[in-house]
């Protein structure tokens, strides 16, 4: 079990919010926690679904412009496609971190099949830095074998933490975001297993629990719950116990962008003249829009 030292001071949980099912898309059940009554924003995070697609729901053909979408898939399989011609199937472990940036249009759609489990996974909104918000549209998509993944004391030990972005223990993700964010699945195999991860200074994070419990300065925290963490000046990360068995939590962290958010929806930009524009372009198929009128998804009606 890995100690805290001197050096290693943690960071508190200063707010606790449930994260409730709730209905979204087309029949499709999410647990929300920021972008919900109890979190708006969390600069620069702007939304946190857990999802769980069952048959017949789905998020079908859908605009976004001024931010960055990240799917991490936990079980099953989802296709996605998109009005830049990119489409493709990501599956348990998967990545896609999509820069929506001047705007694209997209659709992300089930997999279903015998013994394949229901699709479910984490989507995470990220706000764009202002003199982003217009570029264009990219993606970085990583199967499982290509996220890298640290092992604080050895591929025996009893922590493996993914780094889906960021650092973590010498082992750095090759998914480079528009401003700074660390994304890392963290999984601790046995009751008591500690874990201290490096947070850097000034930046917002949170932890989502996912399974198991786990204790922080001494408080315990069942699943479902986002944790926001303290950002004191003398804190250097945060240490994380095991309270059971098969704990499982992600960690999130962001440079915070300190900028104006007007958000319409999928629309996220800094001003309200900046919303009204991009309606604009979007109905009048424009400034990456241009296919809003004629693409359609092949999977968006599935």
């Amino acid at each position: 079990m890995s100690e805290v030292s001197a050096s290693q001071n943690s960071r508190k949980v200063t707010k606790k919010i449930e994260a409730v099912e709730t209905p979204e898309g087309a029949g499709a059940t999410v647990r929300r926690s920021i972008g919900s009554g109890g979190l708006n924003r969390l600069d620069p995070f702007l939304m946190l679904d857990h999802f769980n697609l069952t048959p017949g729901s789905g998020f079908p053909d859908h605009p976004h412009r001024g931010q960055a979408t990240v799917t991490y898939m936990l079980e099953g399989s989802v296709q996605h496609e998109d009005s830049a011609g990119h489409k493709g199937t990501i599956g348990p472990g998967d990545l896609q971190w999509m820069i929506a940036g001047r705007g694209i249009i997209h659709a992300e759609m089930p997999v279903f099949g015998p013994g394949q489990a229901n699709p479910k996974g984490l989507q995470l909104w990220i706000d764009l830095p202002r003199q982003h918000k217009m570029t264009q549209p990219s993606y970085q998509e990583l199967t499982r074998d290509k996220i890298p993944s640290a092992f604080p004391e050895g591929r025996d030990g009893p922590s493996e933490i993914v780094v889906i972005s960021g650092k973590s223990h010498g082992v750095e993700s090759p998914v480079r975001h528009l401003g700074g964010c660390w994304y890392l699945d963290i999984k601790l195999k046995k009751k008591d297993a500690n874990v201290f991860q490096e947070i850097p200074k000034g930046w917002t994070a949170f932890i989502y629990t996912l399974s198991g419990s786990i204790q922080i300065e001494g408080k315990k925290f069942e699943k479902y719950y986002t944790l926001l963490l303290s950002s004191d000046s003398d804190s250097t990360g945060v240490s994380v116990t095991a309270a059971e068995d098969n704990s499982r939590f992600v960690l999130i962290a962001g440079e915070p962008l300190r900028q104006p958010v007007v958000q319409m929806g999928p629309f996220v930009m800094n001003t309200r003249e900046g919303i009204q524009q991009t309606i604009m372009d979007y109905q009048l198929s424009r400034n990456g829009f241009e296919k809003s009128r004629t693409w359609k998804s092949q999977i968006g009606g599935l």
